[in-house]
């Protein structure tokens, strides 16, 4: 029987190739070499994170304490450069639509998970009272990567123009700060997470998007 702390892991370990899987592809249509891939792949995966341990002060951050996280990312960015490299009609092929409807379910998992992990993090931290720092940290942790990747690409950030991605993100880790001492902590991280599941499938199904002028 698998612990709630490995149900956990494991969903990190598939948000953070998903995560580095979307800043790899993304290097990858910018013409960047392997290097640039690689980077971006990081980035996206474990940008988030990085701004959530430096705004508590967690010196050095997580992501330079256990390895595995960097690894995963480097490891999902160099097998998809290899990949599209030996093969560069996938990038127009109708296999990478179906990659791509692929990822965009690991992406979701990823952001529910990495969601909820950062508000996990701030309660270990002394800061279970604190409820906007840990929505921000919440929210933080889950787009940030991408908003870093967006930046060094060139792209305006994909969170503030399509399909409410940061606000399903917003919207589960309000659901899990506020709910955390009627429900538990555990049970109220897991309703967080499915939140952000649903409102981001629902979001992608029906095309939601927020009023633009």
């Amino acid at each position: 029987m698998l612990t709630y702390k490995e149900i956990v892991y494991g969903l990190e370990l598939a948000g953070t190739i998903a995560f580095a899987s979307s800043g790899a592809l993304l290097a990858i249509r910018k013409n960047m070499d392997i290097f640039g891939i690689s980077v971006l792949g990081i980035v996206t995966a474990l940008g988030g994170g990085l701004i959530r341990d430096l705004i508590l002060n967690v010196t050095p951050p997580n992501m330079f304490r256990n390895p595995t996280y960097v690894l995963t990312a480097i490891g999902t960015a160099c097998a998809l450069f290899i990949l599209i490299y030996r093969r560069k009609n996938l990038l127009n092929s109708r296999y990478m639509k179906r990659y791509e409807g692929f990822m965009t379910v690991m992406d979701t998992i990823g952001l529910s998970t990495f969601t909820v992990t950062g508000i996990h993090v701030g309660i270990d931290g002394a800061y279970g009272n604190e409820r906007f720092l840990l929505i921000f940290l919440g929210v933080i942790t889950g787009v940030g990567g991408g908003m870093i990747r967006d930046v060094l690409a060139g792209e305006t950030p994909y969170v503030l123009v399509r399909h409410v991605y940061a606000c399903a993100s917003l919207a589960g880790a309000v659901t899990a700060v506020f709910l955390k001492d009627v429900i538990g902590d555990g049970n109220a991280m897991i309703l967080g997470a499915v939140v952000v599941g649903v409102i981001r499938y629902l979001a992608i199904v029906k095309n939601w998007n927020l009023p633009r002028i």
